[in-house]
């Protein structure tokens, strides 16, 4: 049995990766949140991570760090975590290592709050076209070229688990992308597992005033759904 180490449902696009895969993959795993505190949450996270960061997968012995790590490390234990096809494989792996290493602009201006709606500003909306551009592009072109309904095939892959915190963003800002990249979104979104998350991102007492701080420096707020 693995267990999965995760942040705030609210706030942690970081763990929603390795957990939404895991739950995609119908692999069992025991959940345990650490709520973020204010600055640093390294001496509060070390005991169970040796970066004092989240996510982190705890399995026979082994502690895995990172997401893009955990992912590897499931997937030579299980299939399903990349795609069998091995062009698909290989645009797979690229586009999730973009993602987990690229598009900063994208995660400063729109921090990922589930339970917010925000309108950004002007200034700000400008400033991440050039990421939602490559976004967009990206995910119609694995769409097209591996025929959907996600992004490298048929089936849900780490890709897919790597970009699933986007969707969250979208609909927080209400980013507008091209028809297919939206109804790509909109698939995410309507997974029961990603229900779930947003459920119980709702429900979560905690708020976390760095976080929440950050999320309206960029727009104005609409609705707080929580």
């Amino acid at each position: 049995m693995y267990d999965l180490h995760i942040a705030n449902k609210n706030y942690s696009s970081w763990s929603l990766r390795p957990w939404i895969l895991l739950r995609q993959l119908g692999l069992p795993f025991n959940e345990h949140i650490h709520t973020f505190g204010p600055g640093s949450n390294w001496q509060a996270f070390r005991p169970v991570s040796p970066t004092g960061k989240v996510p982190c997968l705890h399995a026979d012995g082994e502690v895995v760090w990172d997401s893009l790590a955990i992912a590897e490390y499931l997937a030579e234990r299980h299939s399903g975590v990349w795609p069998a096809d091995a062009a698909a494989r290989t645009w797979a792996r690229c586009a999730s290592a973009e993602m987990h290493s690229g598009f900063a602009t994208l995660r400063v201006v729109c921090s990922m709050n589930c339970g917010l709606r925000i309108q950004l500003h002007e200034a700000e909306s400008a400033r991440i076209q050039a990421d939602l551009h490559r976004l967009d592009e990206l995910w119609c072109d694995g769409l097209s070229r591996f025929g959907g309904p996600f992004l490298a095939g048929a089936a849900f892959t780490a890709v897919d688990a790597f970009f699933a915190p986007v969707a969250f963003r979208i609909q927080t800002y209400g980013l507008i992308l091209s028809s297919p990249a939206m109804a790509y979104a909109d698939q995410l979104l309507a997974l029961p597992a990603m229900k779930h998350w947003n459920e119980e991102a709702l429900k979560e007492p905690w708020r976390e005033q760095e976080h929440e701080a950050w999320s309206l420096k960029h727009g104005r707020l609409l609705a707080d759904l929580r």
